[in-house]
């Protein structure tokens, strides 16, 4: 259990640090010309953003104590499969927990 003052230290120190970060963003450069290679290399930011959220609950599952699942790898790697090939954003992340759901089901 955390201490409720180191609790509200790390909150407040996160919330500090966020708000610099955003306003280094949006109020020091947001009103001045950027180049093209940084506006492009910026464009991609979100779509990195999904798959470092899920990579580390594929790769160590926190369900399973941090060993390879067989069911969440065959699930990433069938919305994986189904983004390329439909390049249907909606349609591979219902395939994937079709997928993790229908293994996790099969095999326990």
């Amino acid at each position: 259990m955390i201490d409720k003052s180191d609790l509200w230290i790390v909150i407040i120190g996160l919330g500090v640090g966020s708000y610099f970060l955003r306003f280094a963003f949006i109020g020091l450069v947001g009103s001045r010309h950027m180049p093209p290679w940084l506006l492009r290399h910026l464009r991609y930011t979100a779509v990195a953003i999904l798959p470092a959220l899920v990579a580390p609950l594929i790769v160590w599952p926190a369900a399973t104590d941090g060993t390879l699942d067989p069911a969440r790898l065959a699930a990433a790697v069938v919305t994986l499969t189904i983004g390329l090939i439909t390049r249907n954003v909606f349609g591979a992340i219902f395939a994937g927990a079709v997928t993790l759901y229908a293994l996790l089901y099969l095999l326990g």
